[in-house]
């Protein structure tokens, strides 16, 4: 059994929420999204040890935060980068020891632990499990000189907890950056290593606007 290390990046703003405050700190259902966020992670493994990659900004309002939890779970905080590649950087930098990593954005709220645990068993076997879903709607390729039909079949979406074995992972993000790192699955991939996909979720959404809040809402009073 190795250690689990949730790194949850909440670097996010309330741009696009049309919001003041950071769309990780709203509320939903009564509490912080980042609760709801973290819980899930608790959820899954009780030794589950969580590390908050928050810019210095909104750290203030972590306290916040755990102080929804009954019991607080196991937290280090960590400041942000100027990226998402630096965020997580930053984030893997506190890990020591060996350990299966999950990489999650914050504003991912309605992760199962059902699917967190899949994806620790299945990077036990494969040494990554990132969760994907299909298409649904017909998709087109546009390039400068027009666009086409594709197959959708041949593509995916692709979610978060993205989850490695340490020792792929934080090797991995020692590379000098990139803009064509999009996610944890590119960097990993850059080193040589293939990428195994999991099935996603469909409520598995990332909260950036307030429709989605307000889906996230509904799913979760359609749970209880």
């Amino acid at each position: 059994m190795k250690q689990k290390i949730a790194v949850i990046v909440a670097g996010g703003s309330g741009q696009r929420m049309g919001s003041a405050t950071p769309k990780q700190f709203l509320a939903l259902a009564g509490k912080p999204v980042l609760y709801h966020t973290i819980a899930a992670f608790r959820a899954a493994y009780e030794d589950m040890h969580i590390v908050l990659v928050v810019p210095e900004a909104h750290q203030s309002q972590i306290a916040y935060v755990l102080a929804a939890f009954d019991r607080p779970p196991s937290v280090t905080l960590v400041t942000g980068g100027e990226t998402r590649f630096h965020s997580v950087r930053n984030g893997l930098q506190v890990i020591k020891q060996e350990a299966v990593v999950f990489v999650h954005d914050g504003v991912r709220p309605l992760v199962s632990p059902s699917l967190v645990r899949t994806c620790y068993e299945q990077a036990l076997v494969h040494g990554s499990a990132v969760p994907a879903i299909a298409l649904k709607d017909s998709i087109r390729e546009v390039d400068d000189e027009g666009n086409m039909a594709v197959d959708r079949a041949r593509f995916r979406i692709i979610q978060t907890p993205q989850t490695f074995l340490s020792d792929l992972l934080i090797p991995a993000f020692e590379q000098p950056y990139d803009p064509l790192f999009t996610d944890e699955a590119t960097v990993v991939e850059r080193t040589g290593h293939a990428i195994h996909l999991v099935e996603g979720e469909e409520h598995n959404i990332k909260i950036t606007r307030p429709a989605d809040l307000a889906i996230a809402t509904a799913f979760l009073q359609g749970a209880e």
